[in-house]
């Protein structure tokens, strides 16, 4: 939260003793006013909170200023613990409390603050009715408060029916006369019904918050200002308790609402973009007929393409598919050609071998035929045994035994005859 000075007003009067709020209003009023001095110094460290008592007692009835504006705790903390009881009931003529009074004094205070850069407020506790107060006086100090940029949180303990109206019109004086709903309403009153205590209440209000929600109020049957869970902008966790945590959550929560939202928008972007090209197309029924009946015919065009698509693909197929049969078919046959080229070859090399055979064999044959002849011509015999080595023809035995082959060849001649 920015840098702020801020006045807490207790109300000390003998109606705080009211036990309509555990354990009594005043000790009600004293936890939720610890509270927002502890979230008042946590949130800055420069910010600074004063305390004042207010009361019909004393020779200054209305308020006495109990600590200045300071950012020492155990000196404003002090100051709260130590507020007794004063004042007197309502006598007739005047309230216990006098809040426009009161409501000047806290300006008084914060015009001398230390740090004057720092925003100004008032919180201002009410547990008294206020019976005799002027609706004009407090409309006057609202428009005061906002001459001098300074806001006011109201809290309201008890004597709600009485009090509201009035205390609302103060808070709506502060705000100003905006007329536009959604303009930042920088002051706030938060009602707090009997038997809660305030500071369950305060806890998710924007006194603690400055979400700057406007006017706040319970219902009088639940937790006044909406009842939200605990710390809920920081996903849970008390930021004076884990600094870094409570950030770290609070930017991740961020991160996703921001991201949600752009979903969101892209959506409604989408859905304009459809009704615009609806609207663009006349009739909505007629041309809704012409689309379809037009999808129809786009798709029974887009099927016979596609069949005939797929029917020349298939004969394509079958041509490639006979022609390379064919091709295999003369290959073989090709092959076959082969073979029987190379088989007649073969053959006609056999027949040739045979031939070859035969010829040698009828050579053999007449040269045995001729043999006998040969070795009957007695110069063919004397020759071959002249070249015999260590053969000599002119041998007595020799010539005896070519003699006698001779003669028996001679023999056998005549008796074939």
């Amino acid at each position: 939260m920015p840098l702020e000075s801020c006045m807490i007003l207790l109300d000390t009067s003998e109606y705080m003793r009211n036990g309509d709020y555990l354990p009594t209003r005043l000790d009600a009023q004293s936890d939720a006013a610890n509270m927002i001095v502890n979230q008042k110094t946590a949130s800055n460290p420069e910010s600074t909170v004063g305390v004042i008592r207010m009361s019909s007692s004393g020779p200054a009835s209305g308020a006495e200023l109990l600590v200045s504006p300071t950012d020492d705790l155990g000196k404003i903390l002090s100051a709260l613990h130590r507020v007794p009881l004063s004042g007197k009931m309502t006598n007739g003529t005047k309230d216990a409390v006098d809040v426009a009074a009161s409501v000047q004094v806290a300006t008084l205070a914060l015009k001398h603050r230390r740090n004057k850069n720092g925003a100004q407020r008032i919180v201002l506790f009410v547990g008294s009715p206020l019976s005799h107060a002027d609706a004009r006086s407090l409309v006057k100090a609202g428009k005061q408060l906002k001459k001098n940029n300074v806001f006011i949180d109201v809290i309201a303990l008890g004597e709600l029916e009485e009090n509201e109206p009035k205390l609302r019109e103060l808070v709506d004086a502060a705000n100003g006369s905006s007329t536009d709903d959604n303009a930042e309403r920088n002051c706030h009153l938060v009602t707090i019904p009997a038997g809660v205590l305030p500071s369950d209440v305060l806890i998710s209000s924007p006194i603690l918050h400055g979400d700057g929600g406007g006017v706040s109020m319970g219902d009088g049957t639940g937790g006044g200002v909406g009842g939200g869970d605990a710390f809920a902008e920081y996903g849970g966790v008390d930021p004076s308790m884990d600094p870094e945590l409570a950030m770290a959550l609070r930017v991740s929560m961020e991160e996703e609402r921001a991201r949600q939202e752009r979903v969101a928008a892209a959506a409604a972007a989408a859905a304009a973009a459809n009704e615009s090209k609806e609207n663009e197309g006349g009739d909505a029924t007629s041309g809704v007929d012409r689309m379809e009946v037009g999808a129809v015919d786009g798709g029974r065009g887009n099927n016979m393409e596609e069949l005939a698509d797929d029917d020349a693909l298939l004969q394509q197929a079958l041509a490639m598919s006979m022609a390379e049969n064919e091709a295999v078919t003369s290959s073989k046959n090709a092959g076959r050609n082969e073979d029987t080229a190379m088989n007649t070859g073969d053959d006609d090399e056999d027949a040739a071998m045979q031939m070859a055979l035969q010829m040698s064999m009828q050579g053999e044959e007449g040269d045995n035929a001729a043999a006998p002849g040969q070795f009957q011509d007695p110069a063919f015999v004397s020759n071959l045994l002249g070249s015999l080595p260590g053969v000599n023809p002119d041998d007595p035995a020799i010539q005896e035994a070519l003699r006698k082959a001779k003669e028996d060849a001679d023999k056998k001649d005549k008796d074939k005859e």
